[in-house]
């Protein structure tokens, strides 16, 4: 029926698992890995937010890739709502190509390698610690998104996606030697703290970051929550790095938050795709829909600084406002990393107008959703050009505690467009800022009802409420990209009606 949309099948919990690795490395969800793409919760998520970032749980602090998306496996949902095929990293799924032989020679002089350290360090070396090492050496010399995942690390992504860790609530990835943040997560210790998209954090607790790899630097981030960590920021725009101290937490991320901003229209925030962030949405979209007791005008839906996440959150989301068509698909070097998710009947809204807010924040899952809404002409994007990561990475388990993340494709728009390095370019670009109620009254012509002592009009009842809600005038008042959002958005409602009239 239509305006009913169900969330596409999620696939059974593969050995191998997709992630979508943008700015906010989202752990695996534990109970589907192959979800656990595009947000691995708190990890630290490189520069801008590449696509899905990947989140280390433990801090809060998302990893995000270098400057690219890491998708967990960035569509998850093959054809339709029914997709869920995202997570296909599984074995009898993703057949990887025959691993080759190692030449014989390199076989040796890697042998002769750790029997001289074994031998000569200066220092005892453990027999794990040394192979555990020449693994991330392996993985790190390909892109900012592959790594190996020891046996802490592969817990918080399995964690991750269910939207609980303990942290400062922050996506982060590297660019140049220094933890870059991508994203705060919303309502936060990070965000409350002030740390914006875009900071590079150069020391913690007054320890020099440059040097350090970005998941020793996360780690230095993490603690007992209530206890405090001192940041040092350079801030573009600021002549000196600041000093930002954060009181760790356990971050709850609520996905999805709605809510009128006038009547009829609606509002859809969210904050990083999950697990359950489809049905959240469906959910949403039913209470403002019952609040407004009639059928939506249009929706303004939020994708600022959402790092990414689940790769079949980002099909399911795209599904529901879509009633046919493409909506991501990939391309690797694996059979099965070529794959195509498409969406099923119904629009969840009935093709009202629908606006899509993004920034440089806005990475790897949220890059999928803006990209597919475009192409497919179904929501006017706008805001600042994304992050720009469309890469794929598939979690390949090496045993029952450890793993590898491995790039294995990059994900492309309906229209064939690769989101890699290039982001997604609004149709309308806004500048950040905020509508100041005072600056737009001194604009406003004097009226007779401005005056002092005017006289009432006799025929006019008393003011009642008009049922605004003084937080919703709020919200739109103090976010000029949100403001400018809902005048387009009351354009498109009012053209759609005209067309529809006799």
């Amino acid at each position: 029926m239509p305006g009913e949309k169900t969330q596409p099948d999620q696939p059974a919990t593969p050995q191998e698992t997709p992630v979508l690795d943008p700015t906010k490395q989202a752990p695996a969800d534990p109970v589907d890995a192959a979800d656990a793409d595009a947000t691995e919760p708190a990890g630290a998520n490189p520069e801008s937010p590449a696509s899905n970032p990947e989140t280390d749980p433990e801090t809060g602090t998302q990893t995000a890739p270098e400057s690219q998306p890491e998708s967990q496996q960035t569509p998850d949902a093959e054809s339709g709502p029914a997709a869920g095929d995202a997570d296909q990293a599984s074995d009898e799924n993703q057949q990887s190509n025959p691993p080759q032989d190692l030449p014989l020679d390199d076989l040796r002089m890697f042998a002769e390698v750790f029997g001289r350290i074994k031998s000569d360090y200066v220092e005892p070396v453990d027999d794990h610690e040394l192979l555990s090492s020449a693994i991330r050496g392996m993985l790190s010399g390909l892109d900012p998104h592959s790594t190996y995942l020891d046996p802490d690390e592969y817990r918080n992504l399995q964690v991750g996606t269910t939207g609980e860790f303990g942290g400062l609530g922050i996506e982060v990835g590297m660019e140049d030697g220094f933890v870059k943040v991508i994203a705060p997560i919303d309502d936060t210790p990070a965000q409350r703290a002030g740390m914006q998209a875009g900071d590079l954090i150069v020391r913690i607790d007054g320890k020099p970051v440059k040097g350090l790899g970005l998941s020793d630097a996360v780690k230095l981030m993490r603690g007992k929550p209530g206890t405090s960590i001192e940041l040092t920021v350079v801030r573009e725009g600021e002549g000196s790095p600041l000093t930002v101290t954060i009181e760790r937490d356990i971050i709850k991320v609520v996905s999805v938050k709605s809510r009128l901003l006038e009547p009829g229209y609606g509002y859809l925030r969210i904050s990083s795709f999950q697990a359950r962030t489809t049905e959240d949405l469906l959910k949403a979209v039913a209470k403002m829909k019952a609040e407004a007791e009639e059928d939506l005008n249009g929706v303004v839906l939020d994708l600022r600084n959402n790092p990414g996440g689940v790769l079949n959150a980002a099909v399911g989301v795209s599904d529901a406002f879509l009633d046919e068509g493409l909506i991501v698909y990939t391309k690797g070097r694996i059979d099965n990393s070529k794959l195509e998710f498409k969406a099923g009947p119904d629009d969840i809204l009935d093709g009202a107008p629908l606006v899509v807010l993004v920034n440089g924040g806005s990475a790897s899952a949220s890059e999928i959703v803006a990209g597919a809404l475009q192409d497919q002409g179904r929501a006017i994007i706008m805001g600042g050009k994304t992050f720009g990561k469309g890469s794929v990475q598939t979690i390949v388990p090496v045993d029952e505690s450890t793993a590898l993340k491995l790039t294995t494709a990059r994900y492309y728009t309906p229209l064939g467009r690769s989101i890699q390095a290039q982001g997604i370019e609004p149709d309308i670009e806004l500048a950040r800022g905020s509508v100041e109620l005072a600056e737009k009254a001194a604009v406003e012509p004097l009226k007779e009802a401005d005056l002092m002592r005017h006289l009432d009009d006799a025929n006019d009842p008393k003011p009642t409420d008009d049922n605004t809600n003084p937080d919703d005038t709020s919200l739109v008042a103090e976010d000029y990209q949100l403001s400018e959002a809902l005048n387009v958005l009351k354009g498109l409602s009012l053209y759609s009606k005209a067309a529809k009239a006799p």
